[in-house]
């Protein structure tokens, strides 16, 4: 009898050891929210986001990081499922037009991230927006997560952002003028409490109804953003054209500023209660966002610039997205990838970090991003496919997509229209070489068209492909090891009348420092011996050989080491 108290002992110690050993995970997902929204991403943004900053400086920031859809729905079912939502055919959001057709629910089939980590001995939270099916079956507590708070079918906060709210899964309903962010930030941290001597690890997922419209905020918020908006010099537009719909190009809404704050606070909640609880040390924390920021057609939110359009666009501002990932013990603080992620990335990246064998017929279009985070391989994708084929309120026409390489390639449903961008130097997306580059053009093209037959997507009624096109096979992700990484550099620019200086700390290594225009033209290469210097100092004079001066606006100083190519916007005034 004492023997076998001893082994149950043993056993209990054991199964303790390795549920330590084991991490938890917190997932952050925001609704809505733009790539340039955040600091990490945009030092100059309107907004205050210290929080999402914070974790940044304490992780590694994706700067190529991608929702998998330009639309809610899609990306939330491929975060959880690890597929393309051409794959499955859920593409549009739950509620969104049809033409064609698309599936309306999460599918019971699947094994989502939760099950799979429920099956390995996870415990499983979620709080905040689900919109994956209308019928309950298909709500988050039938989809492997033990709790479920805020998760139905509606799309955006049933009730509006202040209580009481009328969502049938928020108990209570909450009391008048409780603020649904921090109502959220409350359900967290107390399961994060009830979890402190609890020996088994645990997802916390968390999705935002933050910052979908209809924007509400403080009245307090409100009136210190407007002020802040007030104070700022805007020269030249404020509004643009993309197609034929409007497009904004400056950050000033005082509500959504407003919003963004509330967010990145209850943010910050959670990472201090992690901390406070002792968990920070083996808790992997994710942020990330399930489209652009919305900016067109009038439904003005916010402005993605450099990046162009918004929600509901396969160009940059509607799929590049904040991505960010803390290891702790693994990830560099303050560290930056240049490596493509996708939102299927997140499932396969999980498990392996679990030690959890993966699931690749499950996620089929996930890659795990643990190599990168470990300094393993430069990437794991040689291409992504963005497959949006309905309308949408922003003003976009049916559209599909292809990133290879630098190049991405766009082909609008609708026309046949083609577009062909070098993301290197021209990530606003202003510079079509798709006549430029016709052979290019026809290889993209033909490797997307032989995607569009292996996933068998669907498109709208009438739609022909461009005939004549050559079906091509998808390049392979080279598996190269990284060079010792770069520490982060710091970029400093100083603006003079007609001159502006570049300080550029902590990058060794430079082979090349060019300043190309948004729409990718070389306006000045530096040829200074500067490769073994720690500090870079060098001068743009802005009047060209003829007196005249250059022009204001976006442009792109790249600079190109052995390991990789660093690019940063910055404003010539």
């Amino acid at each position: 009898m004492c023997k076998l108290i001893k082994l149950l002992s043993l056993l209990i110690f054991l199964s303790w050891i390795i549920s330590q050993a084991r991490p938890n995970f917190v997932f952050i997902l925001v609704d809505d929210l733009g790539w340039a929204d955040v600091s990490p991403n945009n030092p100059q943004t309107f907004y205050e986001t210290p929080n999402i900053q914070k974790l940044a400086d304490e992780g590694t920031v994706f700067s190529q990081g991608y929702a998998s859809s330009p639309v809610c729905s899609p990306t939330r079912a491929s975060i959880l499922c690890g597929k393309n939502p051409g794959l499955n055919n859920l593409t549009q959001f739950i509620g969104g037009s049809t033409n064609p057709e698309y599936l309306k629910y999460l599918p019971l089939t699947d094994t989502t991230l939760a099950e799979a980590l429920k099956e390995n001995g996870y415990d499983t939270f979620f709080a905040g927006k689900w919109h994956l099916g209308k019928e309950e079956k298909y709500w988050p507590e039938n989809q492997g997560f033990d709790i479920n708070i805020g998760g139905w079918s509606g799309g955006g906060p049933s009730g509006g952002y202040f209580g009481p709210f009328t969502n049938p899964r928020l108990p209570n309903n909450g009391p008048d003028g409780e603020h649904l962010p921090y109502r959220l930030g409350d359900e967290c941290i107390s399961y994060l409490e009830s979890k402190k001597n609890s020996a088994k690890p645990f997802l916390l997922y968390l999705a935002f109804y933050s910052v979908h419209t209809r924007l509400a905020t403080t009245p307090e918020l409100e009136l210190k953003y407007q002020a802040k908006a007030d104070s700022l010099k805007v020269e030249g537009p404020t509004e643009g054209k993309v197609h034929n719909a409007s497009w904004m190009l400056v950050q000033r809404n005082p509500i959504y500023a407003g919003m963004i704050e509330s967010m990145d606070k209850n943010v910050g909640r959670i990472l201090d209660k992690l901390k406070e609880l002792g968990m920070d040390t083996n808790t992997v924390v994710f942020f990330t966002s399930d489209n652009g920021g919305l900016a067109t057609n009038g439904r003005f939110s916010t402005s993605n610039l450099p990046l162009k359009a918004g929600k509901g666009w396969i160009y940059e501002g509607g799929i590049r997205v904040p991505y960010i990932i803390k290891w702790p013990g693994v990830t560099k603080p303050g560290s930056t990838s240049d490596a493509l992620a996708v939102s299927m990335d997140y499932y396969p990246t999980i498990l392996e970090m679990a030690g959890i064998p993966l699931k690749p017929k499950q996620h089929v279009d996930g890659r795990s991003l643990v190599p990168v985070l470990r300094n393993e391989q430069s990437n794991v994708h040689s291409t992504l496919y963005f497959h949006y084929p309905h309308k949408h309120g922003s003003g976009h026409k049916p559209s599909s997509g292809i990133r290879v390489g630098d190049y991405k390639l766009i082909n609008f449903l609708n026309n046949n229209d083609v577009k062909l961008y070098n993301l290197a130097v021209d990530i606003g997306e202003t510079n079509d070489l798709a006549s430029q580059k016709p052979a290019l053009r026809d290889s993209l093209l033909g490797i997307l068209q032989k995607w569009w037959i292996d996933a068998d997507v669907r498109f709208p009624d009438g739609y022909q492909k461009i005939p004549g096109i050559k079906l091509q096979v998808e390049p392979s992700v080279s598996t190269k090891s990284m060079v010792k990484p770069i520490p982060k550099a710091q970029f400093n620019f100083q603006h003079d009348a007609d001159q502006i200086t570049f300080n550029i700390k902590h990058l060794s290594g430079a082979q090349s420092i060019t300043i190309y225009s948004m729409n990718g033209t070389k306006i000045k290469e530096f040829t200074n011996s500067f490769k073994k210097s720690d500090l870079i100092s060098l001068s743009w004079n802005r009047l060209d050989t003829k007196g005249n001066l250059t022009p204001s606006g976006l442009y792109v100083l790249q600079v190109k080491t052995s390991a990789q190519a660093i690019s940063k916007i910055f404003m010539v005034h």
